[in-house]
């Protein structure tokens, strides 16, 4: 899909690590929950971002599988070592594998799916075990109250606290300087 007919994408943080894109297809505006997956038309928008709409169909049985997988996310993200959230996580897992090749430019690894309107939720569960493995302790929420967008830390010292500075950062800044200016 080219440039210039990729569909608009509403969500303020996007390009996140793919299981952590995927929790951010929810997310709070002017107070109210919006979801981008309500739909395949978002679902497509959410493919297109991430590189997987060559590769994967935005259909019902995509939609109800990447549903399943971010909410199997959602759970472990929340609550890490939560066994019911493990075992929803190991559930979307056990729908592809990843299969070791040689090509001519050396060792890879290629994922496979029985069934390809599994594999975007797929993609998202293996994702996340990636990041576990790479730093766990940097998968983060957003620290604004109101919000609930999720992002990984790769700040160099490990202490960014907000999904956006522009956003949640700045309203957090105003609310604190709004409160010291009252007490005055």
């Amino acid at each position: 899909m080219s440039a210039a007919r990729q569909p608009h994408d509403p969500r303020p943080l996007a390009g996140e690590p793919l299981s952590l894109d995927l929790l951010n297809t929810v997310w709070m505006h002017e107070g109210e929950r919006r979801d981008l997956l309500t739909g395949t038309e978002g679902l497509a928008v959410w493919l297109a971002a991430n590189g997987l709409d060559t590769r994967f169909t935005a259909d019902a049985a995509t939609l109800e599988h990447a549903l399943r997988a971010r909410d199997a996310l959602a759970a472990v993200v929340d609550s890490p070592g939560d066994p019911a959230g493990v075992a929803r996580v190991d559930e979307v897992l056990a729908h592809g594998r990843i299969r070791a090749t040689l090509t001519a430019e050396g060792p890879g690894e290629e994922p496979e799916f029985a069934d390809a309107a599994r594999g975007p939720a797929w993609l998202a569960a293996r994702d996340y075990l990636r990041l576990l493995a790479t730093a766990p302790d940097r998968i983060r929420g957003c620290a604004h109250e109101a919000c609930v967008l999720h992002f990984f830390d790769t700040s160099r010292n490990g202490t960014r606290r907000w999904c956006s500075m522009a956003a949640c950062g700045n309203r957090a800044k105003a609310a604190r300087h709004y409160a010291r200016s009252r007490e005055t």
